[in-house]
């Protein structure tokens, strides 16, 4: 599998496929899927709950995120490779932070949750073929096409696993 054209997606997505070092989509899904559940297993209790700042997420709420990003981007990639030709919408992630009620649930609730998703959507990209990783649509306002979506997904997570190391540890 090849690395995304990046003239094929918005630009601002551009420095989250910058995080992704590799070119095998499945493979880094299933490697960033057990590197990242050992980082959350492994992360102090009292920092869960933890904010740099005052309006900054907890990590709680910064897993919800990842999380709930993840669905958005995989329903866009399943949209697009059904050729889908209405736009998909955006969503306002601070919105969806703020009616998640992530402080209210279970650590390992999320974890089991994380692995459910990140399996559906390594499941769901390894079902493309060429052509469906090909497909070009809009979401949010912009053309985004299936291939650049999966490796968004993975920079989307070393991103905020980077903010989270250097500004809640």
């Amino acid at each position: 599998m090849s690395r995304p054209d990046l003239t094929r997606v918005p630009e601002w997505y551009h420095r989250y496929i910058a995080q992704v070092e590799g070119d095998d989509l499945i493979l880094l899904l299933n490697e960033q899927l057990t590197s990242f559940l050992f980082f959350l297993e492994n992360l102090d209790a009292e920092k869960r709950e933890y904010r740099y700042g005052p309006d900054k997420w907890t990590i709680k709420e910064v897993l919800q995120h990842i999380l709930d990003a993840e669905r958005v981007f995989a329903y866009r990639a399943l949209c697009i490779a059904r050729g889908e030709k209405q736009p998909l919408p955006g969503f306002d992630e601070n919105n969806y932070v703020t009616h998640s009620k992530a402080d209210k649930r279970e650590w390992k609730d999320m974890l089991e949750e994380f692995k459910a998703v990140r399996y559906s959507t390594t499941m769901l990209f390894a079902s493309f073929d060429e052509e469906q990783l090909e497909a070009t649509g809009t979401a949010s306002g912009w053309t985004v096409y299936v291939r650049g979506i999966g490796f968004i997904i993975i920079g989307h997570l070393n991103h905020h696993l980077h903010i989270i190391k250097e500004r809640y540890l």
